[in-house]
Formats: C-alpha cells, sequence, structure tokens
C-alpha cells in the first residue's frame, strides 16, 4: 500500500514542475545564461521549503511512514566533496538540460530521447559506486 503513496506523491511533484516550467530546456537554459530568475525563485523556493521542513522534523521529533524516528545527521567537516559533487552535478545539467527528477517526467511526457540521459546518469551512479571508497568523504 505504501507504493501507492509514492507513486501519488511522484505524480503530484511531476505536475508541479511541469507547470511550474522546471523541466524546460529553455527555462533551464535561461538559468545558465543568467537571463531569467525564474528557476532561481524555484530553487530558492525549494530551498526554503526544505529548511523549514527540516526544523519542523528536529523539533517535533516526527517519525518516519512506518512510525520509525527520523533522524537528520549533522553536516560533515569538510567541503570539498560538495564542491566536486555540486560542480560535476551542474556541469551534467547545464550540459543536457535536465537534472535527476526531470528526466522521468519529459520520459514520461514522450520524449523519449531523454532516455539517453536516463541511461548516462544510471552509468554514473553505476561509476560512483565503484569509485566511492577512492573518492574524498
Amino acid at each position: 500500500m505504501n507504493f501507492i503513496k509514492y507513486l501519488l506523491v511522484g505524480f503530484f511533484f511531476g505536475i508541479v514542475l511541469t507547470k511550474a516550467e522546471a523541466v524546460s530546456w529553455y527555462r533551464i537554459y535561461e538559468m545558465f545564461q543568467f537571463q531569467s530568475f525564474h528557476m532561481y525563485g524555484i530553487i530558492m523556493t525549494a530551498i526554503a521549503t526544505g529548511l523549514i521542513g527540516v526544523q519542523i522534523i528536529k523539533r517535533k521529533k516526527l517519525k518516519d511512514i512506518d512510525g520509525n524516528p527520523i533522524h537528520i545527521q549533522d553536516k560533515e567537516k569538510g567541503n570539498a566533496r560538495y564542491w566536486i559533487g555540486g560542480t560535476l552535478f551542474g556541469l551534467g545539467w547545464a550540459m543536457v538540460g535536465a537534472c535527476p527528477g526531470p528526466i522521468f517526467i519529459l520520459l514520461g511526457s514522450g520524449f523519449l530521447s531523454v532516455g539517453f540521459i536516463l541511461i548516462g546518469a544510471i552509468f554514473g551512479t553505476f561509476l560512483y559506486g565503484v569509485f566511492k571508497d577512492k573518492l574524498p568523504h
């Protein structure tokens, strides 16, 4: 039954991103060219929502869907891995015009060529798994 809940949240997320034009290659292009505030506004709204949500989870000691306590680890010291990971993520996003969430939305919308991007994302995840012990953590 939990699968249905996750599926419904995924559909809702896809609809919101599509209506907000966050899956639009043109909007992403505008963002990376610093021509529009649209995507930056979406990202800042997501950050604010996440910050508020994490604070509510921590202060109210909320539990997950199975009733287990939610534990959010403190950020580790050193930020090289965040800079490296963020740079790689941003470069990939700029090159293909989609980050992981919109890949599935675009596939569902009938843009089948995005399948190549999905294959690349899966391959990149596989490579991370192979090399993760040799990377800065």
